[in-house]
């Protein structure tokens, strides 16, 4: 069992109107330096899917464009916590994340979690300060083998009129 410390900022800006929150990084998005560094973690895929974004973005400046392109912020409901490997189900002694960092200095208008884990975390040590709902979206990670990646597109459909507005509003189409 390791104590750790979160090791990357949020990702958000003053525009970010969607967060989407996940537990804390695997060892492989540790060693990556950056969220959803796994090569099997589909949650980049599946935002290009949904954000029609042209390829999936491989440099960390790029997937930051591309978030800060649709408005989607980025971070963990976990600060600090002790853990074993990666397995979210070993998470103890948990610090969580001041999410008024991002939700102040940005114009957050709903948040999802990306697994069971970041909503359990989010509900317990959140949502009493925080009247922002959260929407719990099934897990992008590999170990979530029960759903395929067009089943996961269909659940994180659930951002699309977020990002939809977004998308037509750049465009000039509203």
């Amino acid at each position: 069992m390791k104590n750790l410390s979160h090791p990357f900022e949020p990702v958000y800006d003053k525009d970010s109107e969607i967060l989407i929150l996940g537990s804390f990084p695997s060892e492989k998005s540790r060693e990556y330096g950056f969220y959803y560094g796994h090569p099997q973690n589909r949650f980049w895929k599946i935002l290009v899917y949904l954000t029609k974004t042209e390829q999936i973005p491989i440099s960390i400046d790029d997937k930051k464009h591309m978030l800060f392109k649709n408005k989607i912020a980025l971070w963990d409901v976990i600060k600090s916590c002790s853990i074993i490997s990666s397995s979210d189900s070993n998470i103890t002694n948990v610090v969580p994340t001041d999410l008024f960092i991002i939700l102040s200095h940005s114009n957050i208008k709903q948040i999802f979690a990306n697994g069971d884990k970041a909503y359990k975390l989010y509900k317990k040590y959140c949502s009493e300060h925080i009247s922002i709902e959260i929407t719990k979206l099934p897990s992008t990670s590999p170990a979530n083998a029960t759903y395929s990646f067009e089943r996961l597109v269909e659940k994180w459909s659930v951002i699309m009129p977020y990002i939809l507005v977004n998308w037509h509003i750049m465009r000039g189409h509203f």
